[in-house]
């Protein structure tokens, strides 16, 4: 990983998010197409930033687009380009962000979002390298790699019909899942500790100090933003509570809230532990066949019932040799 900046910027303990960084650095090395997964805020970007910074078109461009923040009657222009006189206000020819990264990298942020019309054109900018702009009679070729990610599930989503399934399969040859940070064991107060200090340094003050009980919440809290959440909580506590002492009260009434602790909530009402015990393997493997039983084999919805990454799922079913 050294001499990858952004690859070195999503720091881990947790030995399966380093096999995850691994793969990174392998496909970085690579001219393959990657769909980046993963929830909001797991570093979907620096990945990506990672992949072109590793490949050997680092010396050409790397144009990010969110594809949630383009109107739907501006997306095949925005992405394509337009020659002058092809609408109504088009005065001039105007290159799109796919012209943009020839010889580089494009980063399709948030995918799943992508208008269903723009998917067409995109497959075959994927599958032969063509573009044509709006008002532009021929094709012409372009050479980039395409890096794409969201937080969506677009394997349910094209079950739906919400996606195109032919695309879906041309981006998904090579996945990078990025666990979310409930699942990186260890690695939130790690981090917690080192964005701490590194923001106390950065602002020439003490750094603040966690009581048990806090840091006891900061353990239990299942972190929805990720790592994303983690950096902002760390600035806000450098910035309000600089060299004091951190108690429960000064962290954020959502993190107090029972329905954010370990493992998705508060254990279920009227669940009593019986005096002889349980086979918590047995509970366990049972869950994950309930699961898949509510599903109909769905493994991404299932996962979803159980509160788990589908990386997580998938790793359970194996534990227990559920097909």
């Amino acid at each position: 990983m050294t001499g990858n900046r952004y690859l070195e910027a999503l720091r881990t303990q947790s030995p399966r998010f380093e096999s995850t960084l691994r793969s990174i650095g392998l496909v970085a090395g690579t001219d393959a197409t990657v769909l980046i997964t993963g929830e909001t805020g797991t570093g979907k970007e620096l990945a990506a930033r990672a992949i072109h910074e590793g490949s050997s078109r680092r010396g050409g461009p790397l144009v990010t687009v969110n594809c949630a923040t383009i109107p739907d009657d501006l997306a095949e222009s925005t992405l394509f380009g337009h020659r002058r006189g092809a609408f109504t206000g088009a005065l001039s020819d105007q290159q799109g962000l796919v012209d943009q990264a020839d010889g580089g990298t494009l980063f399709l942020d948030e995918l799943g979002e992508l208008p269903t019309a723009m998917q067409a054109k995109l497959l075959r900018l994927l599958e032969n390298g063509e573009t044509r702009a709006v008002g532009e009679l021929g094709t012409r070729r372009v050479d980039l790699r395409i890096v794409a990610a969201t937080h969506r599930d677009l394997e349910a989503m094209v079950e739906q019909g919400g996606f195109r399934a032919d695309l879906y399969y041309r981006l998904s040859g090579v996945p990078i899942e990025l666990l979310p940070l409930r699942d990186r064991q260890g690695d939130a107060e790690w981090l917690f500790r080192q964005f701490l200090e590194e923001n106390a340094r950065g602002n020439g003050v003490a750094v603040p100090r966690l009581t048990a009980r806090a840091t006891g919440v900061l353990r239990r809290y299942r972190w929805p933003g990720n790592v994303r959440e983690l950096r902002q909580l760390a600035e806000r506590l450098v910035i309000f509570h600089a060299g004091n002492v951190v108690d429960v009260e000064a962290l954020p009434p959502a993190m107090r809230s029972p329905s954010q602790c370990e493992r998705g909530g508060p254990i279920a009402p009227g669940f009593i532990l019986p005096e002889g015990g349980v086979d918590l393997e047995a509970v366990e493997s049972d869950l994950l066949r309930q699961a898949l039983a509510q599903t109909g084999g769905n493994k991404s919805h299932a996962a979803r019932l159980l509160n788990l990454s589908r990386d997580t799922f998938l790793y359970r079913l194996k534990k227990f040799a559920i097909e």
